[in-house]
């Protein structure tokens, strides 16, 4: 869904009121074109998409979770996916991943459901399933094609926001994972503001070890206080790499500040543990594969039964009350 001055897409037929038109989707000259389902998803939501209707919508999800990082490409969605697939492994966890990332959806990718079809009932859009109780929705299945931009002011892209959260059927669902672009931008502010009644349960921040990283993570941290998201912690990925061939270890990012546990001990948030820069984790990835990698796993676990825990008291202090 490119587009010529971030206002009619290339491949828009004659008459097509621009992306950023309330009605955008919804003109005659859009029936038929190969963006209309975006654009019709992103129409700015009027006052009836309040925090409650979310509240109602995702009243069955038992533990909500967004994984945010600072600065782009530090394996934030690589992470999110480790963790939905490991919290399903156990055959009897339902975990739905909401990709919120508008202008770079790869957890369609990451997944391997790339291409697939949102199905819409009376009830609302149903999320794409991905694997066995694994479950997921993004603008990405929205797309006439993955090679299209989203070229999109921050109104729109909150606008889509609110119909992923009170027009999917996230019904009995026991995590929510929730990939955010990078940053603190209108994205963020967005999702806060309308789970502030259904509740956000914590944030995973992801890092890596150099400290240009690390000066934006902390902004996240600072964020996150801010407006008042819970931190569960702080994982740190591709902080080295074990080579396959002689077994050495190398760090690729020196932590020139003492690394994400020493930040973490300064901004007194938790530390979740290390991740490495991994090969296999790469090609499982770009083949949307389960991950298989005895070095990524064994901390992917421990934080897995870490939200697992955190979970299981949250539902008993539910119903000792």
């Amino acid at each position: 869904m490119s587009a010529v001055n971030g206002e009619v897409p290339e491949s828009a037929p004659s008459g097509c009121p621009g992306v950023s038109s309330s009605n955008a989707g919804n003109e005659s000259p859009c029936q038929g074109c190969p963006n209309k389902g975006a654009c019709s998803a992103a129409r700015e939501a009027g006052p009836d998409r309040s925090p409650e209707e979310v509240f109602e919508r995702l009243q069955n999800v038992q533990y909500k979770v967004l994984i945010m990082s600072g600065k782009g490409g530090v394996g934030k969605s690589t992470v999110t996916a480790a963790l939905a697939r490991h919290l399903v492994s156990d055959g009897d966890t339902q975990v739905g991943v909401l990709d919120i990332d508008i202008c770079g959806p790869s957890m369609p990718t990451m997944l391997g459901v790339e291409g697939q079809t949102v199905h819409e009932s009376a009830d609302g859009w149903s999320p794409v399933v991905a694997d066995e109780n694994l479950y997921l929705m993004s603008i990405g299945f929205l797309l006439s094609s993955p090679d299209d931009a989203v070229v999109w002011r921050g109104p729109r892209k909150n606008g889509l926001i609110k119909q992923f959260l009170t027009n999917v059927n996230w019904d009995f669902q026991d995590f929510l994972l929730v990939d955010t672009p990078p940053g603190t931008s209108d994205e963020h502010l967005s999702i806060a503001q309308l789970m502030k009644t259904a509740g956000i349960d914590g944030v995973i921040l992801v890092t890596t070890p150099q400290e240009l990283s690390l000066l934006d993570v902390r902004k996240e941290i600072t964020f996150c206080r801010k407006v008042g998201l819970p931190i569960i912690g702080v994982v740190e990925n591709m902080a080295s790499f074990n080579c396959p061939n002689c077994n050495h270890n190398t760090v690729i990012f020196p932590a020139t500040s003492g690394g994400a546990k020493k930040m973490c001990e300064q901004m007194e948030v938790p530390f979740l543990g290390s991740l490495p820069l991994d090969p296999i984790i790469g090609r499982s990835c770009d083949f949307g594969e389960a991950f298989d990698s005895p070095q990524t796993t064994s901390t992917i676990a421990v934080i897995c039964s870490k939200l697992k825990k955190s979970k299981q008291a949250k539902m008993s202090e539910v119903v000792d009350s």
